[in-house]
């Protein structure tokens, strides 16, 4: 039998009850919660879970909102390359809350991401920006590549990498989460992201090839030489699969061939390789928001840069605290996989929704 102890009762003026101290409810453990015999309407402290829950006749439940604990890797798509003497395209934007690894740029670990459990939670995943295709030599048309699309989980946004700069009618890299390098006489674009997700690409002043893209975890290289394409800049390692993945690398800038220039290597993490031919330039690893390679000048003929990249939206939580629902709306992805104690799911294309329970 239920016993009321108090220590005073007074009446008070109209038909409401007031409380001089807090009311306590009775705290219990989650195995003594469980040992109780309930019946709908029941109310507790949930000492083990911080939580004041009811019994709903079924199970246990949460009072106000119930929310769910998510790490989240979240890359765009990576910039496109710069054709004809062309930079390389900068890494889609770089954002970790992932344990204690870093985001793009230098940045430390952002905090979790708290979802509220049966409401829909929107996730994109970016396209990696276009590359160029030109014909040469004077060729008077765009010739830097596209910037990539963004990526998002929510409220979490990672901005597209830029597009890499082309030849001398419009050299400049475009801005980016990290930016695409300088083409021939051109400079870099900027990581203009906030908060801060990647780096910047390299310049190409005093240069006749491309600079290298900026990646997540480097800066593009500035043209090495007077013919020489730059290297793109590496990416960063993440776990958050359970096994180290490196993305977000830099795209390669484009050399001048007929001169005997050597086009820039792509940087770790789906970086595409730069030409110094009239051939078609490396385009960024799909799902790592790798830059595009930049393409290179032989004097005739077509040149083709890299596309860049595709993004990708990871999430990861603790299985005893929440289910994915089978139903993703306008996305792709190869399920939800576990690790330890925790769930996993990567999103590899589309746009749409997701709910948790």
């Amino acid at each position: 039998m239920s016993t009321l102890e108090t220590n005073s009762i007074g009446k008070y003026s109209g038909n409401n009850v007031s409380i001089d101290d807090a009311l306590n409810l009775k705290s219990y453990t989650t195995t003594q919660r469980d040992a109780l015999t309930s019946v709908a309407g029941d109310m507790i402290y949930n000492s083990d879970d911080s939580k004041v829950q009811y019994y709903d006749g079924t199970s246990w439940v949460n009072t106000g909102a119930d929310t769910l604990e998510v790490s989240y890797l979240v890359i765009a798509g990576g910039g496109g390359g710069g054709a004809e003497f062309g930079g390389g395209g900068g890494a889609g934007g770089y954002r970790n809350s992932y344990s204690t690894e870093s985001s793009g740029g230098g940045a430390s670990t952002e905090s979790t991401f708290f979802v509220y459990k049966n409401y829909p939670a929107a996730v994109q995943v970016g396209a990696g920006g276009s590359g160029q295709s030109v014909t040469v030599p004077g060729a008077t048309a765009e010739t830097r590549g596209d910037t990539g699309s963004n990526s998002a989980f929510v409220t979490i946004v990672s901005n597209g990498g830029g597009g890499g700069g082309g030849n001398q009618n419009n050299p400049n890299g475009r801005d980016g989460g990290s930016s695409g390098g300088g083409g021939r006489g051109g400079v870099s674009g900027s990581a203009t992201a906030s908060p801060t997700q990647g780096y910047d690409g390299g310049d190409s002043t005093s240069g006749n090839a491309g600079s290298g893209g900026g990646g997540a975890g480097q800066v593009g290289e500035d043209t090495p030489s007077s013919n020489n394409g730059g290297d793109g800049g590496d990416g960063l390692s993440s776990s958050i699969t359970n096994s180290p993945v490196s993305r977000a690398g830099g795209g390669g800038g484009g050399a001048y061939g007929t001169l005997g220039g050597s086009a820039g290597t792509g940087g770790t993490g789906g970086g595409g390789n730069g030409t110094n031919n009239s051939g078609t330039a490396s385009s960024g690893t799909v799902n790592t928001g790798g830059g595009g390679g930049g393409a290179g000048y032989n004097g005739a003929g077509t040149t083709t840069s890299g596309n860049g990249g595709s993004g990708v939206v990871i999430l990861r939580w603790a299985t005893a605290d929440g289910t994915l629902g089978a139903t993703r709306t306008g996305l792709v992805d190869g399920g939800v996989q576990t690790a330890g104690t925790d769930s996993y799911i990567v999103f590899t294309g589309g746009q749409g929704s997701i709910t948790f329970s």
